[in-house]
């Protein structure tokens, strides 16, 4: 280092200029090395969420456009007088009139609610019953293959098309030669056995024997998903404190199961319309005793008159509700920390 003359400043000699022009430069090119790296992370990170949004792109288009679109054009639709074979009456807004219809000027519509209603009575605390009950009996079974072949027999009617499955029981329920009506010959000695059917007192609750055949199977999957992930150690304290069988299911298992009926009762919201089941079977008869709403409001859509599509909309809007708050109650009354 050499000394400035007059000042006492040192300055460095051409060996540590050399040094530090040296160390400059490796300074210089260690944050080019780094700026390019992080360039290429960025750039492959891009490229990479850029492919994931191309990947998931189908599925999202198949769910809003089947989805999400016909939800918010239902909607839309409710507050029209679309009419199907009206030229022109796609937009034709009318505001609230098809609510006002519907309340207070629809003669069938209350009979329909009420009939939907009586059929959810008959229909889901059976079916909540009969799952959770072939559920605890299956969770009893030790032997995984024999356990496994009674749930494939449980499940069986939920995979069966629904036109099968309740085409298939009309026959069973027919009047001359329905297997019913023979049992109840052969067995009891009734001459003439009811007209399952056709009888305006036999007809709802014969329909709903046929749903719960045909729905209870997925209502038992998850009761046993939820049975099987309750700790064996629970039960087998309270064996060692004395609790029977009845005493666990009703201290353990019942009080663990809570997520999952909230989930049941959730997913099943839907039966309050009970479409499918009394179109195949009933067709709403006889004498309008199976017309439940969900079969109203698609008369009303695809088979009478004009097809008011804007009218059907709106009743189905009123169904969605009624599943919104069934949901939020259940969510209320059966609250835990999970759900």
């Amino acid at each position: 280092m050499e000394a400035l003359e007059g000042h006492g400043e040192v300055r460095p000699g051409p060996a540590e200029e050399e040094a530090l022009a040296h160390a400059a430069k490796d300074a210089r090119s260690g944050n080019l090395r780094a700026l390019l790296r992080e360039y290429r992370r960025a750039r492959t990170q891009r490229w990479g969420t850029l492919w994931g949004y191309v990947f998931i792109a189908p599925a999202v288009s198949i769910y809003l456009v089947f989805n999400v679109w016909p939800i918010f054009r239902g909607f839309a639709m409710a507050f029209t007088d679309y009419r199907y074979l009206v030229p022109g009456s796609e937009w034709s807004w009318n505001g609230v009139s098809n609510f006002r219809e519907m309340f207070a000027h629809d003669g069938q519509f209350w009979p329909s609610l009420g009939i939907s209603a009586e059929y959810t009575i008959l229909s889901f605390p059976s079916n909540l019953l009969v799952a959770l009950a072939v559920a605890l009996l299956i969770s009893r079974i030790r032997n995984s293959y024999l356990a496994g072949t009674y749930r494939v027999i449980a499940y069986l009617p939920v995979v069966l098309p629904i036109s099968v499955a309740l085409l298939l029981w009309n026959q069973l329920y027919n009047l001359q030669f329905g297997y019913f009506n023979l049992i109840l010959k052969d067995a009891f000695g009734v001459q003439a056995g009811p007209n399952w059917l056709g009888d305006p007192g036999w007809a709802l609750p014969s329909v709903a024997v046929a749903g719960l055949w045909k729905d209870f199977g997925a209502n038992m999957l998850l009761f046993l998903v939820g049975i099987y992930a309750i700790s064996r150690e629970l039960y087998e304290a309270a064996a060692i404190d004395g609790a029977g069988a009845l005493q666990q299911i009703w201290s353990i298992t019942l009080p663990l199961l809570r997520p999952i009926f909230v989930l049941i009762i959730v997913l099943n919201a839907g039966i309050f319309g009970a479409t499918e089941q009394v179109l195949i079977m009933t067709n709403g008869g006889p004498q309008h005793a199976t017309l439940t709403l969900g079969l109203y409001l698609y008369q009303q859509a695809f088979q009478f008159g004009d097809l008011r599509l804007g009218y059907a909309a709106a009743m189905s809007l009123f169904l969605g509700v009624i599943h919104m708050v069934a949901s939020g109650v259940a969510f209320r009354v059966l609250r835990t920390e999970r759900s």
